[in-house]
């Protein structure tokens, strides 16, 4: 793929949005990783709000999805203030493209949106630089979640201006 084309990211609005935002999870989670199907998809995927990337011809490129409210409240100690990231993926022949970034900032804005105050996300471990560049702070031990090492992480959200 060439660098050059051009990516929009949005919030998947419809079902074949949705299965966009499944297909690249199933590239890079099941396929590339080997995340099990059943763990990799859940009852969280119809309440999320889920981001998409796509190529200006219509190749979906990367995906990440929101949790906040109840839906979220597992995984960050009950705070609803806080929203969950998870699920974010790009595209093998797509990395390197800022695309990553795009969707965790798309997802920050949904939260934002939403009126919460902070983002948690549980990183691969492989992947904490990444989310220190966008300024997200590792707490807590490292723990395995799907036979893959990851840290929790949070990062304050300030409002756009």
């Amino acid at each position: 793929m060439s660098g050059t084309r051009a990516y929009v990211v949005r919030v998947a609005e419809d079902p074949a949005d949705r299965e966009a935002c499944f297909a690249v999870r199933k590239e890079v989670f099941v396929g590339e990783q080997g995340v099990p199907e059943d763990l990799e998809y859940d009852a969280y995927d119809a309440v999320a709000v889920h981001v998409l990337a796509v190529r200006e011809d219509g190749v979906p490129l990367g995906t990440g999805r929101l949790l906040y409210g109840e839906a979220a409240a597992a995984k960050v100690d009950g705070d609803l203030t806080v929203g969950s990231l998870g699920r974010l993926a790009v595209a093998q022949e797509a990395r390197g493209l800022g695309i990553g970034v795009a969707l965790v900032r798309a997802i920050e804005d949904a939260a934002r949106a939403r009126g919460l105050a902070a983002v948690d996300l549980h990183a691969q471990t492989h992947a904490l630089g990444f989310y220190e560049r966008l300024g997200y702070e590792a707490y807590g031990p490292e723990y395995p979640e799907a036979g893959i090492p990851h840290r929790a992480m949070r990062r304050a959200l300030q409002p756009r201006s």
